[in-house]
């Protein structure tokens, strides 16, 4: 009984996706993957920065959502404009999304130790759907009336910032897809990518001589889906290490998740999340779990203060 309602409740899970708009995945540690969702934080880092992520969401649940994400960003010489490129693999159940972007952003001063970068993103979302694993007894791949297709897509943002806080507006796909065929009205599944907007932003703050505390939220609101509330604090120790936590709401789920980085060298920190889901999902998931790897080379120039965000 147990392992039927595990696989009812994972299959509800699992395919209400294809009823409802398609959203770029979340991250518990999105204050250090902003790049994926905001092109304007391209060169704010003042270094070359590559960060890659990997999250395995619902763990136990066959089929659960796993993401990986390869940014890289870079200032030019002149630190007014920055350049970067970003890629998504998001995989759900039998979906799979790829996004390969690249970024762009220009920045002005705004007073002695703030700026505003204005930021556009270009590029292309893959779709495919492994129709015959979703029913083994499907012959015909049109049976969903769903096309497999890059498609290409537009973003812009803003990204106000000093180096103690932050606060960014962006969308980082301005069209809607629809990877539906033209007479698939009727069928069971529907694949779309809808326009979705985050808000950002974070402060820190002096607790001590070595001890720092930085809260942060995203709020993200998609057409067609609920609004999604991200709450993150955490503390830095030395300037070496940060441990905290967050919560994250929507009008389905809520989540609880534990966060803690470490700056191992000056150019290499090394993160790690874990969430845990505040409803029904928790008898049978063992949470998810998020890993962060990010290397920046600061052979450019010299940094004048510690990157916070």
């Amino acid at each position: 009984m147990k392992l039927v309602k595990h696989n009812i409740i994972a299959l509800a899970l699992l395919s209400c996706t294809f009823g409802i708009a398609q959203q770029l995945p979340q991250f518990t540690q999105y204050m250090y993957n902003t790049i994926s969702i905001n092109p304007a934080y391209a060169g704010s880092r003042e270094t070359l920065s590559v960060v890659g992520l990997h999250r395995s969401q619902w763990v136990g649940f066959d089929g659960g959502p796993t993401t990986q994400t390869l940014s890289v960003h870079s200032p030019l010489r002149n630190d007014k404009i920055g350049l970067g490129v970003s890629f998504i693999n998001d995989k759900l159940g039998d979906e799979r999304f790829t996004y390969l972007y690249g970024d762009f952003s220009y920045t002005i001063k705004t007073g002695e130790k703030s700026e505003l970068a204005f930021g556009i993103k270009a590029g292309f979302t893959s779709y495919t759907l492994d129709r015959f694993s979703a029913d083994p007894s499907v012959t015909d791949p049109s049976v969903y009336g769903i096309d497999d297709r890059w498609s290409p897509n537009i973003g812009a943002g803003v990204y106000w910032h000093s180096n103690r806080w932050y606060v960014g507006l962006s969308t980082p796909r301005i069209l809607t897809n629809d990877y539906n065929d033209e007479d698939s009205n009727g069928q069971d599944y529907e694949a779309l990518e809808r326009v979705s907007y985050y808000l950002t932003g974070g402060y820190v703050f002096d607790l001590g001589e070595n001890t720092k505390l930085k809260p942060a939220f995203l709020v993200k609101a998609t057409n067609g889906a609920p609004l999604s509330f991200d709450i993150t604090a955490n503390f830095l120790f030395y300037e070496k290490f940060w441990l905290g936590g967050g919560y994250r709401i929507n009008q389905n789920t809520s989540a609880l998740a534990g966060i803690a980085d470490f700056q191992v060298s000056k150019q290499l920190r090394i993160g790690y999340a874990y969430e845990y889901p505040l409803s029904d999902l928790n008898a049978y998931t063992g949470g998810t779990h998020e890993v962060l790897i990010m290397f920046e080379l600061f052979k450019m120039k010299r940094i004048k203060s510690p990157r916070y965000f």
